[in-house]
């Protein structure tokens, strides 16, 4: 039995929950997340998933994108 959990309890998202979520297109999310030191990527092996809490702190201190 798989089990839904809401966006907004969720840890870590996928790169299409996260654009989602901050209605930010998922190519721009993929592009700003393939930059070095990205303050919210997090890789599982080749995977990456988008930490929310670190993604809506970079939204909050950024003013274009």
């Amino acid at each position: 039995m798989k089990t839904e959990v809401p966006i907004k309890d969720k840890l870590n998202l996928t790169i299409e929950e996260a654009a989602a979520y901050s209605n930010i297109g998922i190519n721009k999310i993929a592009e700003i997340s393939r930059q070095p030191n990205c303050p919210f990527v997090l890789y599982i092996g080749s995977r990456r998933l988008i930490k929310r809490k670190a993604f809506e702190k970079y939204i909050e201190n950024i003013i274009e994108i």
